[in-house]
């Protein structure tokens, strides 16, 4: 057993041991206490004694934890916070599964599916996935459920059944199971002794309607965020707020849904509130990954900050707005037309010609007052001729990939390292470097991407007394690494104000 001065001598431990000993909430959901001598494992912030040296083991996934025989801390809830910004900073095999994992691709497709999207066999993928985390995919995928069992149990009134199915699992004997061993009491006990509002889900006409609350990572500027995706609100598809909320409807695997967003929670704690109605239940799981990628709730975003305030030139702006985000992703396809209509013509008139497309082209819907869902590929390529506006080269690139999205030559999803996503794109006629950059940006939610083509951002660095030519900015944001992304917004945001 390596003793407590060998594991203090590792930098790693030594440097997370000091964050749970100061019970830092920053490092909830970076990565996760395991005691032995308890056989729990527990959140950073944990207000219980803090531990031995000795007895003490770091994860980075839950999974892992279960699967060194430990059990969820009824404390502090360790699920029960934001997720692991790992997922986004690494483009490696293990952060790509980890992303699809939590969209529900094990669910769907199993393992060998999950193996085949990433272009490996399911046995090398164990052997990854259990070296980098501890924990082989069903291991993961079986935490993951366990999880937005949880949440569903403490966050609404479904009945345990439809909970049990609503979170992935084949039965209702799997689900007692689980449940029972990850958290040592039986899913009924869970909802008892949740803190929660009553009658949070309900069936209602076309779907069945949840209210969950989503934890961001502090600090969290959600309004700019908001606001980012409401000037962008195509009718019929999506509703503008007022700077708090934005709402919309997206299709998710087993259906169409609507969510309704709004921030709560304190600046200490931030939350969003997010208001669903879904077709199908158990599409749950990747609407909850989907709208967390959406709005970058898992964001290390003291980091962020402190690194890019080093900078004289950011700082006032950082200061101005701590915690901003990158806008992400619900649908990655989507996010590819925004970017080819939305090249080099303003936000007012892409948001036009996106919602006449929508219009004339996307699925009818009836669900929580919208009307449209966006287009699906196979319909731009076969009708978007008739639909699209501009320079025939426009058209012919957008059709094209259209036409190779639809018939499975381009696959775009969180799956993609950020590379083989531009390289890809950057081959098809009519689509360049920002093009590229910007759906690496929105879907990977990529966080070292500084789109020096952009006008609005060099705009934005100009008005900083910054380097406005392409490679000049491009030379002087290498400072900014590996947070170029959220440079480019605070640039972004600087032309706005």
């Amino acid at each position: 057993m390596t003793s407590t001065t060998d594991k203090l001598a590792d930098p790693v431990f030594a440097e997370r041991y000091r964050a749970m000993s100061a019970r830092d909430a920053r490092f909830d959901g970076q990565f996760i206490t395991g005691v032995h001598s308890t056989g729990i494992y527990c959140r950073p912030s944990c207000p219980a004694v803090t531990p031995k040296p000795g007895n003490v083991t770091f994860y980075l996934t839950a999974a892992a934890a279960h699967e060194a025989g430990l059990r969820a801390c009824k404390r502090c809830l360790p699920d029960a916070v934001p997720g692991s910004p790992e997922w986004n900073v690494r483009d490696d095999l293990a952060a790509r599964a980890m992303r699809l994992i939590a969209d529900g691709e094990v669910e769907r497709e199993g393992v060998p599916g999950l193996a085949k999207r990433l272009g490996y066999t399911p046995r090398h993928l164990g052997r990854v996935l259990t070296a980098e985390l501890g924990a082989g995919p069903l291991a993961l995928a079986r935490a993951h459920r366990a999880q937005t069992a949880r949440l569903l149990l403490a966050g609404t009134d479904l009945p345990i059944t439809d909970v049990a199915f609503a979170a992935g699992f084949t039965s209702v004997r799997q689900f007692n199971e689980t449940m029972a061993e990850v958290y040592h009491v039986t899913p009924g006990a869970i909802r008892a002794s949740a803190r929660r509002r009553p009658a949070a889900a309900h069936v209602e006409a076309g779907g069945a309607a949840l209210t969950l609350r989503l934890p961001a990572r502090a600090p969290f500027d959600g309004a700019s965020l908001l606001g980012f995706l409401s000037a962008r609100a195509v009718p019929g598809m999506e509703t503008a707020g007022d700077g708090r909320t934005y709402s919309r409807a997206l299709r998710l695997p087993h259906g169409p849904a609507v969510v309704r967003l709004a921030l709560s929670g304190t600046p200490e704690a931030p939350a969003v509130e997010c208001e669903a109605v879904l077709a199908d239940v158990a599409d749950l799981a990747p609407l909850v990954a989907r709208v967390r990628r959406l709005l970058d709730l898992d964001a290390d975003a003291t980091a962020i900050d402190e690194a890019l305030a080093a900078d004289p030139a950011l700082a006032p702006l950082v200061a101005a707005r701590p915690g901003l985000r990158v806008p992400g992703a619900v649908d990655a396809e989507e996010i590819v037309f925004r970017a080819l209509i939305g090249q080099q013509i303003s936000v007012a008139a892409a948001r036009t010609a996106l919602s006449r497309l929508t219009e004339q082209l996307g699925d009818p819907i009836d669900l929580g007052g919208f009307t449209r869902l966006f287009p699906t590929a196979a319909a731009i390529a076969e009708h978007g001729r008739e639909v699209l506006r501009g320079p025939a080269k426009r058209i012919d690139a957008i059709v094209g990939v259209a036409q190779a999205l639809a018939d499975g030559s381009l696959a775009i999803d969180v799956g993609e390292s950020r590379d083989d996503l531009e390289k890809r794109l950057v081959a098809l006629p009519g689509i360049g470097p920002w093009t590229a950059g910007y759906v690496a940006l929105r879907v990977l939610g990529s966080p070292d991407i500084l789109l020096t083509g952009d006008l609005a951002l060099r705009q934005g660095a100009a008005r900083l007394g910054l380097p406005a030519e392409p490679r000049a900015l491009a030379a002087y944001g290498a400072r900014w690494a590996p947070w170029r992304s959220y440079a480019g917004m605070h640039l972004w945001n600087a032309v706005a104000a």
